[in-house]
């Protein structure tokens, strides 16, 4: 052939994304262990971690992009709580923030199941849809609109503290 050959990085990346959506979950957890223990604060459990981030990346560095947010929270700008698709803005979000702090101090399991059945009752209560609640949530908790895991799933990664830490920050923040 007189044509040159193409060599693309983004479809090489691609598919070694789809290549590791496919491996097994205990040989990508031996995989990604050395970017994961680079990149998570002590305490955090890499193994649930591994399963949230799988689907999510291209190459084993993406992992720390994905979770710096488990050791802080980056800056970010109050438009965020924003969110057309769930009508809320930042008074609302507050709103929110404040409502489920309490939820959060009084909740003693923090798995994930629990977490979101309690959440889900305040949403009922109040008559919001599920996105209303959670998207505030993520974003205190995260600081980004994208996240390897769901809000009621960094409650659970973060434990009780940090997560009660991080919201009451975000309640400053929208004040």
């Amino acid at each position: 052939s007189k044509s040159p050959a193409v060599f693309d990085i983004q479809k090489l990346k691609w598919m070694n994304g789809e290549y590791l959506k496919a491996m097994d979950d205990e040989k990508f957890f031996e995989m990604a262990k050395p970017y994961l223990e680079k990149a998570l604060p002590a305490g955090i459990d890499a193994k649930k971690v591994a399963s949230k981030v799988k689907t999510r990346i291209e190459i084993f560095p993406d992992i720390a992009e994905q979770v710096d947010f488990l050791t802080a929270v980056p800056e970010y700008s109050n438009e965020l709580y924003t969110n057309k698709k769930n009508k809320i803005d930042e008074a609302g979000s507050k709103a929110v923030l404040i409502d489920v702090l309490p939820i959060l101090e009084a909740q003693d399991d923090y798995s994930n199941d629990a977490l979101y059945a309690a959440l889900l009752k305040y949403a009922e209560e109040k008559g919001y849809k599920n996105g209303y609640v959670m998207w505030p949530l993520r974003i205190a908790l995260s600081g980004k609109v994208m996240t390897p895991a769901g809000a009621t799933e960094i409650l659970e990664l973060l434990g009780k503290e940090e997560s009660v830490k991080r919201v009451k920050a975000a309640i400053e923040k929208l004040s």
